[in-house]
């Protein structure tokens, strides 16, 4: 049997433009799924976290006389042993809540403010106990971290 040969090889110009297109169309759904994939685990992080502290902020809380650690001392009180007052003390019965100030996953600072002003870190309310992100997306009222 003998094969006819049209000496055709190869692809024509529209058939490569339509693959481009289809490729092109593919890449623009695949893309933002990409970039939301790798916010994710930042967020469940940060959800893990916030759920660590305000446990042991409420476990504080039930062993110094329903009062919250102060902002001023949150360190020493969160860190250490401390006497039913809150007065930190070696020989305390309370405590140690927390290892470390824990970082926040989505700027790594372990600093803590009295405001929610989007510098970073945390934001912890004394008289309420409120302890949240204080990253800069809050301000701007779109942020995926408000309602943790």
């Amino acid at each position: 049997m003998h094969c006819l040969s049209t000496g055709k090889k190869g692809f024509t110009f529209v058939e490569i433009i339509i693959a481009v297109i289809i490729l092109a169309a593919l890449a623009a759904l695949v893309v933002p799924q990409l970039g939301r994939a790798s916010a994710e685990p930042d967020l469940a992080a940060l959800a893990a976290t916030l759920q660590t502290v305000r446990t042991q902020l409420q476990y504080y809380k039930l062993q110094h006389n329903d009062s919250f650690p102060s902002l001023a001392d949150w360190q020493q009180q969160m860190l250490s042993k401390t006497k039913a007052n809150g007065s930190c003390s070696a020989r305390g019965s309370c405590g140690p809540y927390l290892l470390q100030v824990p970082a926040n996953p989505l700027d790594g600072s372990r600093d803590i403010s009295p405001l929610q002003d989007g510098s970073g870190g945390w934001m912890y309310d004394e008289k309420t106990g409120q302890f949240r992100s204080n990253d800069p997306s809050v301000l701007e009222g779109n942020s995926q971290t408000r309602d943790l």
